[in-house]
């Protein structure tokens, strides 16, 4: 729970003019306001207070040493927080508002908290684009940190219902803005060293990435553990995780098995969820974290062993859901058991 806090009554917003107004008082009080964006839910509190940031760990169950991302209504107001770069103005012009998120050195006179960025000295930012999350933020007039709306290492959530499931009673609000467009986490890109580096792939391809700034540093980034030092949300070894096992790259399925679909089905699956059946890479970002929730919640319903996942090409979107699915299928410590 919220530190020094019981059950909540949590309140479920529409997405229009009343509900944004509710939500943006709710945070300026220091409350916990989840609300939809293009990616997914994000779990949404001042980012300028440290005791509401602090709820956002608690109610998550989330390490505080893994930094979070500060929302903002417009690139003005992220490099308000964070020292503009060259590129970073190019990537902004090209990619904002949209899933992209840069992590930058933070200002001297930044407002955002300390605990939101981990004690680090950069910054991760990002400008939403769903127009309710950044009327949201221009009502809220601050920075708003925000990681995914879900219990920390399981599934991201990409309806209010998905929000709700996990952290009802632990959070003052949900900002219902519909399900979530691009339905995967935004990427994450490093621009505070000599070379961009991605930290994580995500809304917004490698490849379109490249075709703007030219090379980047792509090897991939794991920490194993909570302890480690983490620079930016999403380098856990496991995350996004089921509480069914998850088997990737499937060849064939059995029929004590539940499968996500890429393209046409296996043959034998004792549940089928179809990602996109033409091959379309972002279809399927849409539909993977709701695929993961109905396969896991029906197929341990239906007495299943576990989820077996076809093969997802690795090239443009497919990259963001690949690295997902590894997540999801990674050795689990007990907090996502």
């Amino acid at each position: 729970m919220p530190p020094g806090r019981g059950r909540i009554m949590t309140e479920l917003l529409e997405d229009g003019p009343s509900g944004i107004d509710r939500a943006a008082r709710l945070l300026r009080a220091g409350r916990l306001v989840a609300f939809g964006t293009e990616t997914v839910y994000g779990l949404g509190a001042d980012a300028t207070d440290p005791r509401a940031v602090a709820s956002i760990f608690a109610a998550k169950g989330r390490p505080s040493s893994n930094p979070l991302i500060a929302h903002v209504a417009d690139e003005a107001a992220a490099f308000a927080e964070v020292e503009a770069t060259g590129l970073a103005e190019i990537l902004a012009a090209a990619f904002w508002p949209g899933p992209l998120t840069l992590v930058l050195k933070r200002r001297a006179d930044g407002t955002v908290c300390a605990l939101a960025a981990a004690g680090l000295d950069t910054l991760a930012v990002r400008v939403p684009d769903a127009p309710s999350a950044r009327a949201l933020l221009r009502a809220t007039g601050r920075p708003v940190a925000a990681p995914s709306a879900n219990p920390s290492g399981r599934v991201s959530p990409s309806t209010a219902a998905h929000v709700l499931a996990g952290l009802d009673g632990r959070i003052d609000a949900v900002l219902d803005a519909g399900p979530c467009r691009v339905g995967l986490e935004s990427t994450i890109l490093d621009l505070s060293g000599p070379v961009p580096r991605l930290l994580r792939p995500g809304g917004i391809t490698l490849e379109a990435l490249q075709a703007v700034i030219g090379p980047i540093d792509a090897a991939p980034i794991v920490a194993a553990t909570a302890s480690q030092a983490l620079s930016a949300p999403g380098q856990l070894a496991s995350h996004y995780a089921p509480a069914l096992s998850l088997r990737l790259d499937a060849g064939r399925v059995s029929a004590t098995e539940a499968l996500l679909a890429f393209g046409p089905p296996l043959d034998g699956a004792g549940l089928v969820w179809r990602l996109s059946d033409r091959g379309d890479l972002g279809e399927a970002a849409s539909r993977l974290f709701s695929g993961l929730r109905v396969l896991d919640q029906d197929g341990q319903r239906l007495g299943l062993s576990g989820i077996a996942a076809m093969p997802i090409p690795g090239e443009g979107l497919g990259a963001a859901i690949r690295d997902r699915l590894a997540r999801a299928a990674a050795p689990r410590p007990d907090s996502v058991r």
